[in-house]
């Protein structure tokens, strides 16, 4: 594919790492017992926002909104940080099924923090193509 065709979030890394992270929220929803629909829903939303608000700030031009949206994002991750460990203590998740995810979240994260630095103007986003 051309690199000049498609949208500005499909050329960042955070977008495949932030879509492989849905990946891993896909397998662990469908690892869970029933009658725990309410914490995977949540589980769901809050990574889908981590997603889509990354999404919607990598189309806007730079300043204080596009930064406010990857914060939002990194909000929405930092959430689902907080779900995962819901998993580990209810023991609805196995910690070595957890890790993966946690681990590429964290990677989100950081990554979603160096874009928002960045769409402020506060310096270099670690690499990262806005």
């Amino acid at each position: 594919m051309d690199q000049n065709l498609g949208f500005r979030h499909e050329r960042l890394e955070v977008y495949r790492v932030a879509l492989a992270f849905l990946g891993d929220v896909a397998e662990l929803l469908a690892g869970l017992p029933r009658g725990e629909s309410a914490i995977a829903d949540q589980l769901k939303r809050a990574g889908d926002s981590v997603l889509l608000n990354l999404c919607e700030g990598a189309g806007r031009p730079r300043g204080r909104e596009k930064a406010h949206l990857y914060e939002i994002a990194r909000g929405s991750g930092t959430e689902c940080a907080a779900i995962l460990d819901v998993l580990r203590v209810r023991r609805l998740a196995a910690p070595a099924r957890l890790a993966p995810a946690r681990a590429r979240l964290h990677q989100v994260v950081c990554m979603l923090t160096a874009l928002a630095r960045r769409a402020r103007g506060e310096g270099e986003g670690g690499g990262v193509a806005t």
